[in-house]
């Protein structure tokens, strides 16, 4: 026998352990369900946010008077300085979100038999401001790629510097400029949907569920996949209310931006039920993850004598 030649003495070598697929550990989080809704959704979602903001007219006013000083301040702004507007629009960025929390917290406590407090809904970001924080950011940066975005625009078509307020209104309305109306409104048209698609109900779920930013923009921008019909018209309905409280010297924002906060509330509920998981029987301790084993590897074929 050549020493090349296998030892049919020698012991064979141990099977390696069957192949065992990856299984998942049984969900211990509560899942985000998306509710089917229609069209007519939408208006109920305004009907309760008036009885909300009916129960406690003067915290909604409180709030109304402070979206109409942004509005005003915008428009102050817009008219001396447009240059600026950009920098004022991120600081009410920054405030917005905190504020429409506040009217979340309202209606929320409306929801739970709770009497609301002005008091109450002015701290209640506290407890979510990481998540708050992190929101903020997210839309301060589309905001800045919007305003990048619409200079980029302006020097495609007109090669005149910054324009000024008079010159933005006349390159809107001048018929002459149709090409640039069309582009200008569908660059803004997509960064106003994704600024509504990670928001509409992204902050109610951060006050409801204390979770992260990033999973409730996610979790809104499934809402906007869900149904997108119904969330287009609800777009539409909170900009026709929008203009036309602006078109009173943003004098209809007393009313109608408390209303939409009220009623993004309950949209946010309408839309988004929460499957809870299986209790765990008392004792349990929580299941271990399966870890996929390696497939096994082939011996090698013995060298030839």
């Amino acid at each position: 026998m050549s020493q090349t030649d296998p030892d049919p003495s020698a012991a064979a070598p141990a099977a390696p352990p069957a192949y065992q697929p990856y299984v998942p550990p049984p969900v211990t989080t509560p899942q985000a369900i998306m509710v089917p809704l229609g069209l007519a959704d939408p208006l109920r979602w305004l009907g309760h946010g008036w009885r909300d903001f009916m129960a406690a007219p003067g915290i909604g006013l409180f709030y109304g008077v402070c979206f109409w000083l942004m509005a005003a301040l915008l428009a102050l702004v817009f008219r001396s300085k447009p240059e600026y507007v950009m920098s004022i629009a991120s600081g009410c960025l920054l405030v917005g979100p905190f504020l429409a929390m506040g009217l979340y917290e309202v209606s929320r406590r409306r929801e739970q038999g709770v009497p609301p407090e002005l008091a109450a809904s002015l701290t209640c970001w506290d407890r979510h401001v990481r998540s708050m924080g992190m929101l903020v950011l997210v839309l301060i940066v589309l905001e800045l790629l919007w305003g990048r975005a619409s200079l980029v625009v302006f020097a495609v078509f007109f090669n005149t510097g910054m324009p000024s307020t008079t010159g933005v209104l006349q390159a809107i309305f001048n018929p002459d400029n149709l090409e640039f109306v069309l582009v200008y409104l569908t660059v803004g048209g997509f960064f106003a949907l994704l600024v509504f698609s990670t928001t509409v109900v992204s902050i109610p779920m951060i006050l409801d569920r204390d979770t992260d930013a990033i999973s409730a923009a996610i979790t809104s921008i499934r809402v906007v996949f869900a149904n997108p019909l119904t969330l287009l018209w609800w777009g539409v309905l909170i900009t026709l209310l929008i203009a036309l409280s602006l078109a009173s010297l943003g004098l209809g924002l007393l009313l109608v931006g408390p209303l939409l906060g009220h009623a993004s509330w309950h949209a946010y509920r309408g839309a988004v039920q929460w499957r809870e998981p299986p209790p765990r029987p008392a004792g349990a301790a929580a299941p271990a993850p399966v870890v996929a084993r390696p497939a096994p590897v082939p011996a090698p074929a013995p060298l030839p004598g």
